[in-house]
């Protein structure tokens, strides 16, 4: 059953630290079948607060997604987002079909 990687951008607090992970994050995607159904289009906020941007990521399991999260190249990446920008980040299911 495929698998969702959720990104929700709150706000950036740290431009470079950003970027740097703008420009790290891509190469975590070598060895990791994935593919992105959403990355930063427009958004329009329905319910809640406003949500700066968004990321949707498509994996074969759930258990390919952790994967592709807790990669060494990922866990190196993600430090700078971290400092760059508040998120919140999950993993969901999707539905069978």
């Amino acid at each position: 059953m495929s698998a969702y990687v959720v990104f929700v951008r709150d706000r950036i607090t740290d431009p470079e630290e950003f970027a740097t992970y703008g420009k790290m994050a891509p190469l975590a995607r070598d060895g990791h079948e994935m593919k992105a159904l959403a990355f930063y289009g427009t958004v329009k906020t329905l319910e809640g607060p406003a949500v700066d941007g968004s990321v949707i990521l498509e994996f074969a399991t759930m258990a390919e997604a952790q994967a592709w999260y807790d990669s060494p190249l990922y866990q190196e990446a993600v430090q700078h987002r971290f400092k760059g920008a508040e998120y919140r980040v999950f993993i969901v299911d999707g539905v069978a079909g």
